[in-house]
């Protein structure tokens, strides 16, 4: 569902929002297209267990969980950091993901560096059998491939696509869609110049470009102008926006707008990729830290 965003830009830019986060209650945005195609292939391979990576607050940990016990799978998620252990009942994406079955394997920040390795893989496998392997943040050529589906024929009409970007399955699928013309414009979630080439492994167009301005220090960082601007938003437009990808965008594409990035009568469509799962569990880290909680219902 496309949304157009009620609030007057300079220069005749109008700004529309891809409501990809109302797909499904609790698989939203871009989790349901990466994970569409990949439970498909798991069946067809007569899977029976999901395996994937993710850390605390992990939007795809959540996702795979539910996904997995709505298509019959049994699910596991590696954990990125063993103190978690016994802390499940505290993390909202945690807890949620195990009242969905999953079954949870906590290693160390060391060792889940070495998770894409073979002999990672096959301790894996000794200890819990043969399974689907997921990727960390989903991102292969099936998730590119349900990615593709996310721009229609009425998208045609847009001159800028501009979507946060995590491990560039995403972005990777709307350069592969996009009409001739079109310019798709990613905005990196974590700091490092490595998302490039991860996305040429999969893009088949030249049509994009990555801006890497608007991280706010890096992967889950976020501060006090962040939080006011996706309050200030949700109270103008109604539409909630999570501070790990999509705020971070939103804010990046309106300030491009008063930086006058964009040409005059742009159109420019948002994609929302969801995420909004993670919102509860980043409120707790906000009041420790005695800053305002983000909003994003009521």
């Amino acid at each position: 569902m496309n949304q157009e965003i009620h609030i007057t830009f300079p220069n005749d830019i109008s700004l529309t929002i891809k409501r990809e986060d109302l797909i499904h209650p609790f698989v939203s945005g871009n989790k349901f297209r990466k994970l569409k195609y990949n439970l498909l292939q798991a069946k067809a391979e007569n899977k029976e267990t999901l395996l994937t990576f993710g850390g605390a607050f992990s939007n795809h940990i959540a996702a795979v969980a539910f996904a997995g016990k709505e298509q019959g799978f049994k699910t596991i998620g590696v954990i990125r950091g063993d103190e978690l252990f016994d802390k499940v009942e505290e993390n909202p994406t945690l807890k949620f993901a195990q009242e969905n079955g999953m079954q949870f394997e906590f290693v160390s920040r060391e060792d889940y560096r070495f998770k894409n390795e073979n002999s990672f893989l096959e301790k894996l496998k000794d200890k819990f059998g043969d399974f689907y392997l997921v990727p960390e943040g989903g991102t292969n050529d099936l998730a590119v491939k349900g990615c593709e589906e996310i721009l229609t024929e009425e998208d045609a009409v847009f001159n800028y696509v501009c979507c946060a970007v995590g491990t560039g399955g995403t972005i990777s699928g709307l350069i592969n869609s996009a009409v001739q013309n079109q310019k798709i414009l990613g905005f990196p979630a974590l700091k490092g110049d490595f998302l490039n080439d991860e996305i040429r492994i999969f893009a088949k167009k030249d049509n994009w470009n990555l801006i890497s301005d608007y991280h706010f220090g890096g992967y889950g960082k976020i501060n006090l102008e962040l939080i006011q601007f996706i309050n200030t938003f949700f109270e103008e437009t109604k539409v909630p926006l999570d501070p790990i990808y999509t705020g971070k965008m939103v804010f990046g594409v309106i300030d491009l707008i008063h930086k006058n990035y964009f040409p005059e009568h742009s159109k420019i469509l948002l994609i929302h990729t969801g995420g909004l799962q993670g919102i509860e569990g980043m409120n707790m880290k906000l009041k420790q830290k005695k800053l305002p909680i983000l909003k994003s219902n009521g």
